[in-house]
């Protein structure tokens, strides 16, 4: 069934996205499934710069439908977690187990934005190399 949904994959958020959604599956056309993900379609499998997965055979049915491909598929492919909430359009792929345990090792803060009370933006970034103080509260 055709549907607009919003799709969150990773830590990039696209609004607006066309997609047809059949049981557990998201198939996107090529472009808004590279727009979406960084990962396109070749002849090797599935590549984002430098890597390549290819396609088991016995999956490619899952993943392929011909010029549209499932975001689920990949993902669970990839081993990436998937949250949907269909009533509402929106689907969210995360990072995969490794990935996050190698930026958790690595001590590294991931990079993020917020404005100050003047409505300034400030990215963490922004103060790399000097000492940063970050205080957060909320309400639950």
């Amino acid at each position: 069934m055709a549907s607009i949904v919003d799709i969150i994959y990773a830590e990039r958020t696209t609004a607006s996205v066309g997609a047809d959604v059949s049981g557990e599956a998201l198939w996107l056309s090529g472009l808004d499934f590279e727009r979406v993900s960084g990962w396109a379609h070749r002849s090797e499998g599935f590549c984002k710069a430098d890597v390549c997965i290819p396609v088991p055979p016995a999956r490619a049915r899952e993943l392929i439908a011909g010029n549209r491909y499932n975001l689920i598929a990949l993902a669970g492919l990839l081993g990436q977690p998937v949250v949907a909430d269909k009533a509402h359009g929106v689907w969210c792929i995360g990072e995969t187990a490794a990935e996050r345990q190698r930026a958790l090792t690595s001590l590294n803060a991931p990079d993020f934005e917020l404005p100050d009370l003047s409505g300034r933006a400030h990215r963490l970034s922004d103060y790399r190399g000097k000492k940063v103080l970050l205080v957060s509260w909320a309400s639950w």
